[in-house]
């Protein structure tokens, strides 16, 4: 295998058994030389903007983001003073990865998610305009404030250098991603997950048309990607490890079963087999004998380390510009090790 170079590495943190494990793996990422890291907050478990306080503390250089939080459950403005804090407790290290949630989970507390294009464009706008530290009174489809501003009176009183990245997994994201990139609102996308890098072809698509409506360029949308990694030297144990998640997605997230190619009808049955969301633990081995190893190395980099490299330069021959890595196994600093021998800065 040509030996591949990925300008910028990030990795994923999420959900480990110990949550100073997760503390640690930031440390080692950036000592190893990693660009990011990008901490998960999808299901109720742990709390990004708290995980990512303490990452801010005992790191120097890596940027930190979450990988996504949602434009639903924290209003504009604690969102902007939440980053405002995070940015000076890192010292200006911070991006702001937002999506629009999912459902079932939306739904179970209380969320209405009608109009999530809408609410991500106007939610956008108006926490940069609070990062830019302007006084905003807003009246949207979405949402409405008035005459608020951060107050730093007492701090830092500097603007917010805090990009946003939109996560992304469908068309239509794509393209209102890259219409926030072109209005100076957003700075980049940050391309989900368990689905193929052919996907990714339609993405580009879609944000190119997106920048280019508002007179900018593909090349003025970063576009990291959050990218599952199941690495062993037994390359069939790495198939095995991803293939339980795989199921999970696939059969109780409908933009991911949509995206991931597999055949609509095999899905359906998935999801039947999963019964309801959350499903429980036989549940899912159940549902994944459905799941077969051609689908799970579709959607996942698995195998051996060379396998792993290999399927994760194929998401960044797509359009990704910063590979992201979630390592489904405890191997998370192997899994640097690798990547950071071929991170070319």
């Amino acid at each position: 295998m040509a030996d591949p170079q990925f300008d910028r590495v990030g990795i994923w943190n999420w959900e480990r058994e110990d949550i100073a494990d997760e503390v640690r793996y930031a440390q080692y990422a950036e000592s190893k030389g990693l660009d990011s890291v990008w901490q998960g907050e999808s299901r109720l478990v742990r709390d990004a903007m708290t995980v990512m306080g303490a990452y801010t503390q005992v790191t120097d250089k890596i940027d930190i983001a979450p990988g996504v939080t949602n434009c639903y459950t924290r209003n504009v403005a604690l969102m902007a003073q939440t980053f405002s804090t995070l940015d000076e407790l890192s010292g200006g290290r911070m991006k702001l990865g937002i999506g629009a949630w999912w459902d079932p989970l939306a739904s179970k507390v209380g969320i209405d998610r009608q109009r999530p294009l809408r609410r991500m464009w106007e939610y956008c706008t108006v926490v940069r305009k609070l990062f830019d530290l302007e006084n905003v009174t807003y009246e949207g489809q979405t949402l409405s404030v008035e005459d608020i501003e951060l107050d730093l009176v007492r701090s830092n009183a500097s603007p917010r250098d805090v990009p946003i990245y939109i996560g992304a997994t469908g068309p239509t994201m794509h393209k209102l991603t890259g219409e926030l990139v072109g209005n100076g609102i957003a700075g980049g996308v940050f391309m989900n997950y368990l689905i193929p890098p052919e996907h990714n072809e339609l993405g580009m698509q879609k944000l190119k048309e997106g920048v280019e409506k508002q007179g900018g360029t593909i090349e003025n949308v970063d576009r990291p990607q959050l990218i599952a990694v199941s690495m062993d030297e037994d390359r069939q144990r790495a198939i095995d490890q991803a293939r339980g998640l795989v199921t999970q997605y696939i059969g109780q997230q409908p933009h991911i079963k949509k995206g991931s190619g597999i055949d609509p009808e095999l899905g359906e049955q998935v999801e039947e087999e999963l019964g309801s969301w959350p499903a429980t633990a036989e549940d899912i081995e159940r549902a994944s004998a459905l799941v077969d190893d051609e689908i799970v190395t579709n959607v996942v980099a698995a195998g051996t380390p060379e396998d792993v490299v290999s399927r994760v330069q194929d998401y960044c021959d797509a359009g990704c510009t910063e590979p992201v890595l979630y390592s489904l196994g405890d191997n998370v600093e192997e899994v640097i090790d690798v990547f950071a021998e071929f991170n070319s800065k």
